[in-house]
């Protein structure tokens, strides 16, 4: 039976994706769980699996395309199989008929051009009138599509649209550039005490800067962020490490940030508040454990999700740890890479931070800012002494949880550091 494959949500805050490849054409077969496309988000190029079995009859959104989430791109079905979109739910292939439809108008001589029905966008049923490319291209170059006039069928914002008016703005600002100034009379000159900002380029911020400027910005100003810090003895855990990875090949050694990832899920275990989320008037309490390790790339920051670390043995949450975090450096991650995180460790250890605060992720409660184990001394027993130690953060929530709470949260992370021996039972 014929099946749509719908855009995939593939992030918290994702709104539409485009169709960077299709890895197989109409009339393939593929395998369950075999890569059939791959989604472009602001963060990265996702690989989408097929969830069945079975051959890909249509696609209906082609490379290139930026679409919602949940609006189908493709037909899976049954060798053989006669396809019927409407019974699908699908009246038209809709990314299709509009490029058709955006490639017919630019085909049209600029004379012969249709004169835009209105000074401001069109309505089709109460929506925006614009096709996608049209729409992606205002939102990359800043443009308010709304005072865009349409030439396409029916009033229709499309590409040249787009084009023509940002050559309009450009030519308005020349002109006002070259425009004598008016004769004033110059006010009273009045010091400036800022700095001149001479010497400087202007970068444009990338699709990925604006998604983490917009998300830490709404992190930041919704959630009432609180802030405790812990010092862990860490001679244990780098003494157990040592002993495990002695047996290991090289491929499968354990991370320090693996007994991280471990520790933390055996504490949001005890204290499932910190494992949640705030929904208004309610507070989701997550059944899973799910945690978020930052990883840094080129262009900005990704989060990829190692899911239930509570019940995985060590060795296996390191297993998936490397290779999450490997497909995220390369920017090919998987569709569930992204998403269903709890709580999130972000790790500068390795760039010999001491210690640090983080920005809580949109939709969760907690995350923990984790620095560099170090030798340092130490009163022990009232002598003085070489420890390893580690400084790690937690910014917490103050909608869902308190002081008290938290800070019982960082002893059970800290006591299962300083005890690993917990990590492996």
């Amino acid at each position: 039976m014929a099946e749509l494959i719908n855009m995939p949500k593939l992030g918290f805050d994702m709104r539409e994706g485009k169709l960077g490849e299709w890895v197989v054409k109409e009339g393939d077969s593929v395998g369950q769980g075999e890569t059939i496309a791959i989604i472009e988000t602001d963060k990265a190029s996702v690989e989408v699996p097929a969830f069945r079995a079975g051959v890909l009859h249509r696609i209906l959104v082609p490379a290139g395309e930026s679409v919602p989430i949940g609006v189908p791109i493709a037909v899976i079905g049954e060798a053989g199989e006669q396809i019927d979109l409407a019974a699908l739910g699908v009246t038209q292939a809709e990314p299709k008929a509009e490029v058709r439809a955006e490639a017919a108008a630019q085909a049209v001589p600029a004379a012969a051009a249709p004169q835009p029905v209105a000074t401001a966008a069109a309505l089709e049923g109460g929506r925006l009138a614009a096709s996608p490319v049209a729409l992606r291209m205002a939102a990359e170059l800043g443009i308010d599509i709304n005072k865009v006039p349409g030439s396409g069928p029916g009033g229709r914002i499309i590409k040249r649209d787009i084009e023509a008016y940002l050559a309009a703005q450009d030519q308005a600002a020349k002109a006002a550039k070259t425009a004598p100034a008016p004769s004033v009379t110059p006010p009273m000159a009045i010091p400036s005490y800022e700095p001149t900002m001479e010497g400087y380029r202007a970068v444009p911020l990338t699709g990925m800067r604006q998604t983490i400027a917009r998300r830490m910005v709404e992190s930041k100003t919704t959630a009432p962020h609180f802030y405790i810090t812990m010092d862990i003895d860490m001679a244990a855990a780098m003494a157990l490490r040592a002993q495990l990875n002695a047996l290991l090949p090289e491929s499968d050694k354990i991370s320090v940030n693996d007994f991280i990832v471990k520790a933390s899920a055996l504490a949001l275990r005890q204290f499932p508040n910190i494992n949640a989320s705030f929904a208004g008037s309610e507070i989701h309490v997550h059944d899973q454990v799910n945690v978020g390790i930052a990883v840094a790339r080129e262009t900005g920051l990704v989060v990829t999700v190692v899911r239930d670390c509570d019940k995985k043995p060590l060795a296996e949450i390191a297993k998936d740890a490397r290779e999450l975090v490997g497909r995220a450096r390369e920017g090919r991650m998987k569709a569930d890479d992204m998403v269903g995180g709890t709580f999130t460790i972000s790790n500068l250890g390795m760039f010999d931070v001491d210690d640090f605060i983080a920005i809580i992720g949109p939709g969760q409660t907690a995350i923990m800012a984790v620095g560099s184990v170090k030798q340092m001394p130490v009163v022990k027993d009232g002598q003085l002494a070489v420890g390893t130690r580690m400084k790690a953060t937690i910014s917490a929530d103050h909608r869902v949880t308190d002081g008290a709470e938290a800070a019982r949260f960082m002893q059970a992370f800290k006591a299962a550091l300083e005890q690993p021996l917990r990590l492996l039972l």
